[in-house]
């Protein structure tokens, strides 16, 4: 019982605080300052961030959350008003467990061997130990796939997001094409695939805008953009045992893995962040950590499975 309701609260961390457009404390005089017109307290303690990067306890009466009505009246293609969202991947938690694919796959219906996150075997040199790299679409600032998509059918919203118009869209395959991090996939109709979304068609719209059941379209990682929206994090962020993706809103300088919370210009600055591919100037919105001091060592995936076999 005790571990659902750690899982819970994990889950919804950022709805409490750090996504969902919710309060900002300054101190210690709270009730009495921001929230002096605040509902009678009920006795829930909820955890929300300050502005100096510590997470604090509060009555969740004095905790004020966007309506349903209001995150549902927003432009799908325009995105979030007043957030700007943000990934950051800490390489050195990464032991390829693949729970981000799996909570991925589960989160937007598809079925093995479709995968909007791809985990690979990374080594810089020869001499250097290899390490696990998890690659997701970078929602980029300057995209290149909107640019030759000739329906517009692929666009850059306010909050970050790379979205995809799965009704526009034509199936060329030019944003394929034009995507350095090969983060798009194609959806070819395969029978066992759209057995499955005609099966759980009601769960269609449960959180993605990116359907990747409809054929003849091209589909990838969107950052959860309903989930996100209303304060939930990703699957991905969640599924993870290890604690390895971080995320949150720039605009907030703070990202989280549900569990741990740190402001973000000091993680990046304090643990050498980067980007990959940094010199096409595509401005991707996910950061990397770089797998130095490695909470695991190294194994290949594919020789643990064999040897278990």
């Amino acid at each position: 019982m005790k571990n659902e309701k750690e899982d819970s609260n994990r889950r919804n961390f950022l709805k409490l605080g750090l996504l969902a457009g919710t309060a900002t404390l300054t101190g210690l005089g709270v009730k009495n300052t921001l929230f002096a017109n605040a509902k009678e307290e009920t006795g829930e303690k909820v955890k929300v961030l300050t502005v100096d990067g510590k997470v604090v306890e509060v009555d969740s009466s004095l905790v004020a959350h966007p309506s349903e009505e209001k995150l549902s009246q927003f432009n799908v293609r325009e995105g979030i008003p007043g957030k700007k969202f943000i990934m950051v991947i800490d390489l050195a938690r990464c032991a390829n467990a693949r729970k981000c694919v799996e909570g991925c796959q589960s989160m937007h219906g598809m079925l093995p061997p479709i995968e909007y996150i791809k985990v690979k075997k990374m080594q810089d040199s020869e001499l250097a130990a290899p390490y696990w790299f998890p690659q997701t679409c970078y929602q980029c600032d300057n995209p290149p796939c909107t640019k030759v998509c000739p329906v517009d059918a692929t666009f850059k919203r306010s909050d970050g997001i790379v979205g995809i118009d799965s009704d526009r869209c034509i199936g060329c395959k030019f944003c394929m094409a034009a995507c350095p991090y090969s983060a798009r996939t194609f959806n070819f109709g395969r029978p066992e695939q759209q057995a499955f979304s005609e099966e759980h068609a009601h769960d269609a719209d449960k959180c993605c805008t990116t359907k990747s059941s409809q054929e003849g379209t091209v589909s990838k990682c969107d950052f959860c953009p309903e989930s996100s929206s209303k304060g939930i994090l990703p699957s991905c962020v969640t599924e993870c045992p290890n604690g390895t993706i971080f995320f949150g809103d720039e605009l907030e300088d703070a990202v989280t893995n549900g569990e741990e919370t740190f402001r973000l210009s000091e993680l990046l600055t304090k643990r050498a962040g980067y980007r990959q591919f940094e010199e096409l100037g595509t401005k991707p919105r996910v950061y990397y950590l770089p797998p130095v001091e490695r909470n695991f060592p190294f194994e290949d995936a594919t020789e643990v499975f064999n040897q278990q076999e």
